[in-house]
């Protein structure tokens, strides 16, 4: 085991962790298959519940990935296109069910009003970063698909999780999927981790062997960031006040 040198005082270590932030368009360069397994190794390193590993991942490139990412454009296009034709676009998609979740339908809720705060002042911030105006609904949707064609992004791991261990299989995913984001950024990768992706786990399921006692965490993105203004975008983080409850008096 290697000790850290005297002089070192762990300072690179928040500087290195401030520096990563989400990827929201990648170049379409290809990840080398020995990059992407070490990435994969390095998020094993994370701590687990008992040692169980209760994840799985499904890693999406080339063919696969293309046509994963088609299915959910071809969806999510015929949604936005109803949803915009009130009535009479709602009834089409009730009666067709296409583009509605067929899992984790808590993705497509609106968040708690305890934590719609975060979320409004991310999607302001970034949209007006993008020149998106917050009344052009059609530019929304547009800049929304992309998380459909996975950001351009060459790959797309897919995280699953054991049912049995519920919210600890969820805590352990997260652990990995941090280490693996952190060994992605220290080798000169791109991240974006996604919710939107885990409503459609019928899509994944077509490509990919996965047992039924698995089911549909989120994806990540990954790649070769581009220089687009879309990756000069920082969402803000809060502070240490934030995060603490208060003690009673």
């Amino acid at each position: 085991m290697t000790s850290p040198s005297k002089d070192s005082d762990g300072a690179w270590v928040g500087e290195f962790l401030a520096s990563r932030h989400s990827t929201r368009d990648f170049l379409p360069t290809p990840v080398p298959e020995s990059l992407l397994n070490q990435i994969l190794t390095d998020a094993l390193t994370a701590p687990s519940w008992s040692n169980t590993r209760p994840f799985k991942v499904a890693v999406a490139t080339g063919d696969q990935r293309d046509r994963i990412s088609r299915e959910f454009l071809s969806r999510w296009d015929f949604l936005s296109t109803n949803l915009k034709n009130g009535w009479l676009g709602k009834a089409r998609i009730a009666l067709t069910r296409r583009g509605l979740p067929t899992s984790n339908r808590l993705v497509a809720k609106k968040y708690h009003k305890d934590l719609m705060p975060g979320s409004k002042r991310l999607g302001a911030e970034l949209f007006t970063t993008l020149g998106i105006a917050r009344d052009d609904r059609s530019a929304r949707d547009a800049w929304w698909a992309t998380n459909y064609n996975f950001y351009g992004a060459p790959v797309e791991l897919f995280v699953y999780i054991h049912k049995s261990l519920g919210i600890f299989a969820a805590s352990d995913a997260g652990l990995m999927m941090e280490n693996l984001i952190l060994s992605a950024h220290a080798h000169g990768l791109g991240t974006c981790a996604q919710g939107a992706v885990a409503i459609w786990d019928d899509v994944v399921r077509k490509e990919f062997d996965i047992p039924s006692q698995y089911r549909l965490l989120c994806g990540i993105a990954v790649g070769y960031p581009s220089d687009k203004k879309d990756n000069s975008f920082r969402a803000h983080r809060i502070g240490v006040e934030e995060l603490l409850f208060k003690k009673k008096s």
